[in-house]
């Protein structure tokens, strides 16, 4: 199923979707597909997914990791739909879990298992990347596990303001956009040669980084840790290293994770979000 789309970027939507349909005696899970399908959208965009034989070829790295999630899912699927055998990794089993019980920590659940498996993977594949995508990277990464966090552990994720954390984070509606769709912050353009990080960091959209800024990166080790434990995943913890993201960019270079802009904004963020 996934080698049938393989080199169509519409296709492995339309099969990513599909995962999503109703399904006769099932619980409906449609309402979860937009927050999965927002990000792939913005893949295919970015031409990320595009094939190595097309005139414009994507991302080795993406495409590796976009398939080992569409692999997960269609097993889980088919086993759900009794398929005799068991799960073949943990992170089909979540899926299996989320459909015979979905809520949005199982889908949290399920999903982030299968992208940690898949970055940690395809870990190899970075190397043909240039620096400025594998920051990114580790953005998407950040995001995920602060997404996590929000809806198992909203208090941990947003401190104060952790009575709203479930509501803004479940995948069923937009305002999960903020952590998953990285709409506002994810170039959209690839490859992103001829670009240093301090160029891209100077053109960024700010407001879509504030999250990062002021309300992840304050916390960015204990929700590593905390995702890394609820996902049991302890290889998890090798992707960050006191506080910033090590999975692609390399710790001597953390200095782009910080910032002087808007000094004021960021405080009022770390201290409504701090525990």
């Amino acid at each position: 199923m996934v080698a049938a789309v393989r080199h169509d970027p519409a296709l492995r939507l339309e099969l990513a979707s599909r995962f999503y349909d109703d399904r006769p005696g099932r619980a409906s899970i449609r309402a979860y597909r937009r927050a999965e399908l927002a990000f792939m959208r913005r893949q295919v965009s970015r031409g990320v997914l595009a094939p190595p034989e097309s005139a414009w070829p994507g991302s080795g790295w993406w495409r590796s990791v976009n398939e080992s999630l569409l692999r997960d899912v269609c097993e889980a699927d088919r086993l759900a739909a009794g398929r005799p055998g068991q799960a073949t990794k943990p992170a089909v089993a979540r899926w299996a879990g989320f459909l015979s019980a979905p809520s949005a920590r199982t889908w949290y659940r399920a999903h982030n298992a299968s992208i940690v498996a898949a970055y940690l993977e395809h870990r190899h594949l970075c190397a043909a990347e240039v620096p400025v995508e594998r920051f990114f990277m580790d953005v998407a990464i950040a995001r995920l596990v602060c997404a996590h966090a929000l809806v198992i552990r909203p208090r941990l994720a947003v401190g104060r303001l952790a009575l709203a954390g479930r509501l803004i984070g479940d995948p069923r509606w937009r305002g999960a956009d903020l952590f998953l769709s990285l709409h506002n912050i994810l170039p959209d353009r690839y490859p992103l040669t001829g670009f240093s990080i301090d160029q891209i960091l100077a053109l960024e959209n700010y407001a879509g980084r504030l999250i990062d800024y002021g309300v992840i990166l304050p916390k960015m080790q204990a929700l590593y840790e905390f995702a890394a434990s609820d996902l049991d995943e302890p290889r998890l913890l090798d992707l960050v290293r006191n506080g910033f993201p090590v999975y692609a960019w390399p710790y001597e270079d953390r200095n782009a994770w910080t910032t002087t802009r808007a000094r004021s904004v960021r405080s009022v963020l770390s201290w409504l979000t701090s525990a």
